[in-house]
């Protein structure tokens, strides 16, 4: 029904790895994401003028925001995750470099202290060394301190990169391990993070171009009809990796937001699911069907905001169910649902192949990372 179209030239630009040579990008690591080349080369694509907004509905650390930014194209993102949202407005901000510097040569001229109290946390108590966990501490009481949101900003986000790479928290899947081993001092890393952050902002001059970013359900969009020019995306994975766990370090010694499941409003209810008019397939897990019931929903707000020959580009990973023996072709599932709602679609690009395994040896079958390619 679709066309399909080997594009392994994409294989690593699909995924995070990329960034990490990327200025400002590689601030913090964010293994669900993409690559800023993968943007750059969709954006080319889609013949993207500079009067032109593009929109990412599930924006996660920022990264289609950032090269839209860097391209002189003014973007919108949407994401669930207060702190996903922070990292992307942090890289996106448009800085003033001369009093940037200086305040972060007053602030460093600081005296350190011992903090009065630690978490009482165990889990945190546990991931670091007790030197880094005071440093750390004491850096995050001094920074919270700091009135201009810019650079407050700026601080905590190479602190929060400093201390999960001076600690011992390990992170494989969606499972956080502690494992403890030789680290550096955090005071150290964290000066020389920061100084590398500053020297990317030296080396890139950002155009000062309209970049939004807000907390909010893609479901929901709070966007005009007809508003949008093109869509560069991907929604969460049908997986079962719970996110609220995998960053709950971050969230939880630096920040005081609400608890809160950042997967709610994609795949996490299994109850009361009514797929019918959705044409799936019944044998699918009640976790799928929650999925696509809520990426439906996306679907149809994107194409709700955008104008007439908008083009879109969603990013998405096949689904791997090894205690029931088997895999879902998402790609092909949402060009489906796309295709209802009223998009017409140009092709899927398959990027990557990979295993789904049971046990990590037992092969169940073949999952795909694609790109779905469609217009308004």
């Amino acid at each position: 029904m679709f066309k399909f179209v080997k594009a392994l030239e994409l294989r690593d630009l699909v995924t995070f790895v990329p960034n990490k040579k990327e200025p400002i990008h590689n601030w913090y690591y964010f293994k669900e994401g993409y690559s800023k080349q993968l943007v750059d080369i969709l954006l080319e694509k889609f013949q993207v003028k500079e009067n032109f907004t593009i929109l990412d509905p599930f924006c996660g650390v920022g990264t289609t925001l950032l090269a839209c930014k860097q391209n002189n194209i003014k973007s919108i993102g949407f994401d669930v995750s207060p702190f996903f949202a922070f990292v992307a407005k942090t890289k996106t901000y448009d800085y003033d470099l001369e009093n940037l510097k200086q305040s972060v040569k007053n602030f460093f001229s600081l005296k350190r202290e011992r903090p009065k109290e630690l978490p009482q946390n165990k889990f945190i108590r546990n991931a670091f060394p007790k030197f880094n966990l005071e440093d750390t501490i004491f850096y995050r009481n001094k920074i919270l301190e700091i009135e201009d949101e810019k650079i407050r900003d700026f601080l905590l986000l190479a602190l929060i990169d400093s201390s999960l790479k001076t600690s011992w928290i390990f992170k494989d899947g969606a499972i956080v391990k502690i494992q403890r081993r030789s680290v550096m001092p955090l005071r150290k890393f964290f000066r020389v993070k920061v100084k590398n952050m500053i020297k990317d902002l030296k080396k890139i001059e950002t155009p000062k171009v309209n970049t939004e970013i807000h907390l909010g359900d893609s479901r929901r969009l709070n966007l005009e009809d007809d508003s949008i020019d093109a869509v560069i995306t991907s929604p969460p994975y049908l997986n079962k990796i719970e996110y609220t766990n995998v960053y709950k370090l971050e969230t939880s010694l630096f920040f005081d937001f609400p608890e809160t499941t950042i997967r709610s409003h994609i795949g996490s209810r299994v109850e009361d699911i009514d797929t019918t008019e959705l044409g799936l397939n019944p044998n699918l897990p009640l976790s799928a069907k929650a999925y696509f019931l809520d990426m439906n929903l996306a679907l149809s707000e994107i194409h709700r905001v955008c104008k007439g020959g908008a083009k879109i580009a969603v990013i998405v990973g096949g689904g791997c169910f090894p205690e029931i023996n088997v895999t879902i072709e998402v790609d092909s599932v949402l060009a489906q649902l796309a295709n209802k709602i009223g998009f017409d679609i140009d092709e899927i690009l398959v990027a990557r192949n990979s295993w789904c395994t049971r046990a990590r040896t037992i092969k169940i079958g073949q999952i795909r990372e694609s790109i779905i390619l469609m217009k308004k």
